[in-house]
């Protein structure tokens, strides 16, 4: 039976929660690590146009695949910039990072900015919850053993045997985020100007590669680029959530524990950071979305700390580890498609 002491103190433990993320926010504002910082956007935008251009004129110069591998990256890292763009780390206002969102999204990389922003902020509204995060939603893979008891199609047959085919199927995720991008481009705010756009740059995508190349070369250029890629692109994201809890609708979680609990920290140094492009402090991106790259660095031991002082588990791994982790769930998870 719940005592009159305990039913007091029920929602004075809720009420400490609720202010655990404002502490912590009053102490990344005053170091300053919600500033903006336009001299690092500057020159990062600069290198990842510069290398996106080198890429397609060393292409047209040399005609040699090895400028897809180089247009892979390129685009990946477009792809991070777009992010940053998305939860206005570049600029404070909307209009810019609109503006240079649908260059560097549908322009660039021929992704739908709109489609993916509104997918991605579902994630970060509720990460990792198998109902609410279109993340863990089931697909070609299952998240959850409960998934993969309801698992049907793609899932059914490949959940079994999932991780070891995870890899392998990260090369299809470039050309599953462009199909993904056709289908929803119709549902976005802007969707004139977003399909035209998306339309525009996979006609000129295609034109470019067999004008420029012979036949079976520009084929072989595309799966090289388009594999890489959403090889690339498919390894930034997941090591930060795999394998961590995944909330159902009877957790009750504030905002702080929500996103810590859920989230994962890849080790690594500067070379991770740039690889990654911050997405290694997803703690911190998650509780300062809006926290420019280069801060999420200085503002990762301050959130460790807040944690230990709250007794909030916060995790990080290794590159490897990380994967490793990642991996062990995924086979764990799909336990009932085996027997």
């Amino acid at each position: 039976m719940t005592t009159l002491a305990q039913a007091e103190a029920k929602p004075k433990a809720e009420a400490d929660r609720a202010t655990d993320f404002a502490v912590l926010s009053q102490r990344i504002r005053a170091a300053g690590l919600l500033d903006r910082r336009p001299a690092y956007y500057a020159l990062r935008l600069t290198l990842v146009l510069a290398m996106y251009v080198g890429g397609w004129a060393g292409l047209v110069l040399t005609h040699s695949l090895w400028f897809g591998v180089l247009l892979a990256v390129a685009s990946a890292q477009v792809a991070l910039v777009a992010h940053d763009l998305a939860h206005k780390q570049v600029f404070r206002g909307r209009r810019w990072s609109e503006v240079l969102g649908l260059l560097a999204g549908n322009v660039m990389i021929g992704m739908s900015y709109g489609a993916w922003m509104d997918k991605h902020t579902r994630h970060h509204a509720n990460p990792n919850h198998e109902d609410r995060d279109p993340d863990v939603a089931p697909d070609v893979i299952v998240w959850s053993t409960r998934q993969a008891e309801q698992a049907r199609g793609p899932a059914k047959f490949i959940g079994g045997h999932q991780a070891l085919l995870f890899f392998p199927l990260l090369l299809l995720e470039g050309f599953n985020l462009h199909v993904s991008s056709l289908r929803r481009v119709g549902t976005v705010k802007r969707r004139r100007l977003e399909s035209f756009l998306l339309y525009g740059h996979i006609a000129v995508y295609l034109a470019a590669a067999f004008l420029i190349l012979s036949p079976g070369t520009a084929i072989a250029f595309i799966l090289v680029h388009q594999c890489l890629f959403g090889l690339y692109l498919g390894l930034t994201f997941a090591p930060n959530h795999k394998g961590m809890p995944m909330p159902t609708a009877e957790d009750e979680l504030d905002f702080l524990r929500k996103q810590v609990l859920t989230s994962r920290n890849v080790r690594g140094g500067r070379w991770v950071d740039v690889l990654l492009g911050g997405l290694n402090y997803q703690i911190e991106h998650h509780l300062f979305p809006s926290m420019p790259t280069p801060n999420l660095r200085k503002a990762q031991p301050i959130v460790e700390r807040y944690c230990a002082e709250i007794g909030v588990p916060y995790h990080s791994a290794t590159f490897v580890g990380s994967y490793v982790q990642a991996l062990r769930h995924l086979h764990e998870a799909g336990a009932p498609l085996r027997r």
